[in-house]
């Protein structure tokens, strides 16, 4: 998802990415379990996709902003 992800960069639209080692947390594990990868524009906000990239959600964030 990650490679995907980067290839939405344009100088339009940067965004920087946070990679969270969900295993090495008790509570995200609760909380994704089998989800992983998921991806969040903020873990406040409702998830974006998990296993793979939606790519017309993440669009959507990052034209809103």
């Amino acid at each position: 998802m990650l490679a995907a992800l980067e290839k939405l960069r344009t100088p339009e639209h940067p965004f920087t990415v946070e990679v969270i080692d969900v295993d090495a947390d008790p509570a995200l594990v609760a909380r994704f379990d089998e989800l992983v990868p998921v991806l969040f524009a903020d873990l406040d906000q409702p998830e974006l996709c998990h296993y793979f990239l939606d790519e017309a959600a993440v669009t959507a964030v990052l034209r809103a902003s």
